[in-house]
């Protein structure tokens, strides 16, 4: 406890700097900038008056601290009693006392295993007691439960013949249904049969017709084509007459064309050789006169 003391006193600071509360933070361009005190703040504290211990703080230099501990005086505590001494017997026991000491204390050692076969029979009675209690009560937990699951098992046996004469209701009206069902989906199968069947056999006598009535018009068309290619034929050597004609009379004129072109061209020649020499013939005149 002492120690323990010391330690706190000597950890904590007396200053009033350290036990003045902390102000809030202050955003540095907030707070304001005071002057810096050098004077220390500290002051002798009071004296405290401690269970065992006096701690005295006293700054002698700026920054340091001096601590005295002050060990407070001893309680002094009242001596205990003193216990009194066994007695001395120096008296001489005789041999009749022993005998009568010895005696009472086989009484005494017969009524406490009497007591022990006494307590020891009371608790066998009671334990006898429970266990015959014990034995009714599980007997009629046995009973009862008994009878609740018998009448349980009764009940549920009820239910379950009950549930399948259901079932089995249900069961035979769902055949009935299936059964009615399926007649009545094979009746309609057999009319969907039948009528395939006619279909069937309108369609192949129908197609059969149509295969018919398509060859005789491919027959048809075959023949078209022959009289078509016979006609385009015939045709064709017409055309080709008629072209070779055209082509002769055409090349015919072209001669007759060349011909007259050929017999204007040397006309316009002459001409033009005429003009050609009148023109040097009066021009070589006409320097001669000038030349005079």
């Amino acid at each position: 406890m002492i120690i323990g003391l010391v330690r706190e006193s000597v950890m904590q600071c007396f200053c009033h700097t350290c036990r003045a509360p902390l102000p809030p933070a202050v955003h540095r361009r907030q707070a304001s900038i005071g002057k810096v005190k050098t004077k220390p703040r500290t002051h002798q504290p009071k004296k405290v008056k401690f269970v065992s211990t006096e701690v005295r703080c006293q700054e002698k230099t700026r920054g340091g601290l001096c601590y005295e501990v002050i060990l407070s005086e001893p309680e002094v505590k009242a001596t205990p009693p003193k216990r009194p001494n066994s007695p001395n017997n120096n008296k001489n026991v005789s041999i009749q006392d022993i005998e009568d000491k010895l005696r009472a204390a086989e009484e005494r050692r017969q009524q406490l295993e009497l007591n022990k076969v006494a307590a020891l029979s009371a608790q066998i009675m009671k334990i006898e007691e429970a266990s015959r209690k014990k034995d009714e009560q599980t007997n009629n937990f046995i009973s009862v439960t008994r009878d609740a699951l018998e009448q349980k098992m009764e009940t549920h046996i009820g239910k379950r013949e009950a549930y399948i004469h259901e079932l089995k209701s249900k069961m035979k009206d769902h055949i009935d249904t299936v059964e009615k069902t399926r007649l009545s989906l094979e009746q309609q199968c057999d009319e969907v049969r039948s009528a395939l069947e006619e279909k069937m056999n309108s369609a192949s006598h129908q197609r059969d017709e149509n295969i018919k009535k398509m060859l005789e018009r491919l027959k048809a068309h075959e023949e078209q084509v022959h009289r078509v290619k016979a006609s385009n034929a015939e045709k064709f050597q017409q055309l080709e007459t008629t072209i070779q004609e055209k082509l002769d009379q055409a090349k015919l004129r072209r001669e007759q064309l060349e011909q007259e072109q050929k017999d204007k061209l040397r006309t316009h020649v002459g001409f033009a050789l005429l003009v050609l020499f009148l023109f040097y013939y009066f021009r070589t005149r006409f320097l001669e006169h000038t030349c005079r």
